[in-house]
C-alpha cells in the first residue's frame, strides 16, 4: 500500500487560540469575526502582524507587515498582544489529542504537523472521511479549526493544506498535480523564496506549471542546486518519511534570536557574518572541518525554514562558511520579517584526515610545480654559461659561502 500523509495546520493559530482563550474567560466578542490581528503593542503600535482574521485580510493586511501599516489600512482594527506561553499549551494539547489516532506524527512547528495515516487507513472508508472526522473533533474539543492536506508525500500534503481556508480538507495526489497545483503562482510553491521568484519571473516562469516544464539544467545555471530542488517540488517529488523522534545532532552550529525583527538582506547578512565567525571558531576548536552548511530562518510568525548545501571540499574557514550561508539565505528568504537566524555545519571530519583532491585542486599545484621546474632549468643553464666563461669558482651557493668563511677563521 502506498503512503498516505496528512498535513494538519491550525487556521490562523495565534489569533484562533487567543480568541478561544478570551471566550473561555468571559469575552462576549469573538475576535475571529471582526477585523483583528495579533502582534505588537496597543499603545505604541510597534511590532509586526503575527496573525490576522479573515475580515482583516479583506483590508489588505498581511502577516509580517508593521502594525502601524495595518492600522492605517483599517483604523478600527482590533489588536491583541502575543502570548507564546498560551500558544505552546494549546499546541501541546492538540498534539496529545492527535496522538490518540496514531503515534506516527512529526510536529514541524507550534501549529502544524504531519501524520502518517497509512497504518490506520483500514479503519476508515477513505482518507478524506478520516480527515473530516479529525477536523470536526478538533473543533468540538478545542473550539478552533484546522486545514488538513492529504497526499502520498509530505510536500504535496503541505501544499494541499494551503489551498482554500479555513476549516477545509484538500487532496493533492500525484495524478492531481497538473489540475490543482500547476496553475498556481510560482511564489506559492514550498521553498520558493522572494529572490528565487524574482529570478524565475525574469526567465518567464510565472506558474508552478511553467517551472515544472522547464529544463532543470537551465534552472541550475541560475539558481544552482536550489533550482533543481524547486523543479523537483514543482513535479511533486517529496519525502514521505516522517521524522518521528529527535535525531542526534551531528554538527556544529550557532543561532541568534534577534532583539527586533530583521527586514532587509543587508541586516540579515551582518548577523550571518557574526554567526559564521562563531561557527568557524567552534569547528577549529573541535579540530573539525565541515562538508555541509545549512541556514535556518524563523519568521516573525514563528514558521521555520532551512536549506542546506554540500560543499565541494571540507572547510573550517570563516569566509567560506559566510559566503555559502549568504548564498543559501538569498535562495531561501521570502522577504518576510525575520525573528531568528542560524548557521549549522554537518558531515564533519577530523581536520587532519587526508582530503581526496579533485582535478580542480590538483591542477594549480601541478602548474606551479611545472613553473618552478622551468625556472630551475633556466637558472641552471645561465649558471653553466657563466662558469664556462669565468671558471667554476665564479658562482658559489650562499650555503657554501658560509662554510668557506667559517673554515678560514
Amino acid at each position: 500500500m502506498s503512503k498516505i500523509i496528512f498535513h494538519i495546520d491550525v487556521n490562523s493559530a495565534f489569533l484562533s487560540w487567543t480568541a478561544v482563550d478570551m471566550l473561555k474567560n468571559g469575552a462576549e466578542m469573538d475576535i475571529r469575526d471582526i477585523p483583528s490581528i495579533i502582534g505588537g503593542d496597543k499603545e505604541s503600535r510597534h511590532g509586526v502582524v503575527l496573525a490576522k482574521s479573515i475580515s482583516a485580510k479583506r483590508y489588505g493586511i498581511k502577516t509580517g507587515e508593521p502594525v502601524v501599516n495595518a492600522m492605517k489600512k483599517c483604523p478600527n482594527l482590533h489588536m491583541e498582544p502575543p502570548n507564546h506561553k498560551m500558544y505552546r499549551e494549546y499546541s501541546r494539547k492538540l498534539m496529545k489529542f492527535l496522538h490518540t489516532y496514531t503515534s506516527d506524527i512529526e510536529q514541524v512547528s507550534v501549529d502544524e504537523c504531519f501524520m502518517d495515516f497509512t497504518g490506520i487507513a483500514w479503519k476508515y472508508p477513505s482518507p478524506v472521511d478520516a480527515a473530516l472526522e479529525i477536523k470536526q473533533k478538533v473543533y468540538e474539543t478545542f473550539g478552533f479549526t484546522v486545514n488538513i492536506g492529504i497526499s502520498s508525500n509530505k510536500l504535496l500534503a503541505k501544499m494541499a493544506s494551503d489551498f482554500e481556508k479555513p476549516n477545509r480538507v484538500h487532496t493533492l495526489f500525484p495524478e492531481e498535480i497538473q489540475e490543482k497545483m500547476w496553475p498556481l503562482p510560482v511564489g506559492e510553491l514550498f521553498m520558493a523564496g522572494k529572490s528565487s521568484v524574482d529570478i524565475l519571473k525574469k526567465l518567464e516562469i510565472h506558474t508552478i506549471g511553467d517551472l515544472a516544464r522547464i529544463s532543470p539544467e537551465l534552472l541550475e545555471l541560475h539558481l544552482k542546486s536550489h533550482g533543481r530542488m524547486l523543479w523537483e517540488f514543482a513535479n511533486g517529488a517529496g519525502d514521505s518519511e516522517l521524522q518521528l523522534e529527535e535525531r542526534a545532532a551531528k554538527g556544529i552550529g550557532n543561532s541568534m534570536t534577534l532583539a527586533k525583527d530583521v527586514t532587509t538582506a543587508e541586516e540579515a547578512k551582518k548577523v550571518l557574518f557574526g554567526l559564521a565567525k562563531k561557527v568557524a571558531e567552534r569547528l577549529q576548536k573541535a579540530g573539525q572541518k565541515a562538508g555541509m552548511v545549512s541556514v535556518e530562518i524563523r519568521y516573525s510568525d514563528f514558521t521555520n525554514y532551512s536549506h542546506q548545501k554540500q560543499l565541494p571540499r571540507v572547510t573550517d574557514a570563516e569566509s567560506v562558511i559566510y559566503e555559502e550561508a549568504c548564498s543559501l539565505f538569498d535562495e531561501l528568504w521570502n522577504g518576510k520579517p525575520i525573528r531568528l537566524l542560524g548557521i549549522r555545519t554537518s558531515k564533519l571530519s577530523e581536520e587532519d584526515v587526508p582530503e581526496q583532491l579533485t582535478i580542480f585542486d590538483i591542477q594549480p599545484v601541478m602548474e606551479k610545480k611545472i613553473r618552478n621546474e622551468e625556472k630551475k632549468q633556466k637558472l641552471s643553464a645561465a649558471l653553466d654559461v657563466i662558469k664556462k666563461r669565468y671558471g667554476e669558482d665564479a658562482v658559489v651557493r650562499g650555503s657554501q659561502l658560509d662554510t668557506k668563511n667559517n673554515s678560514g677563521l
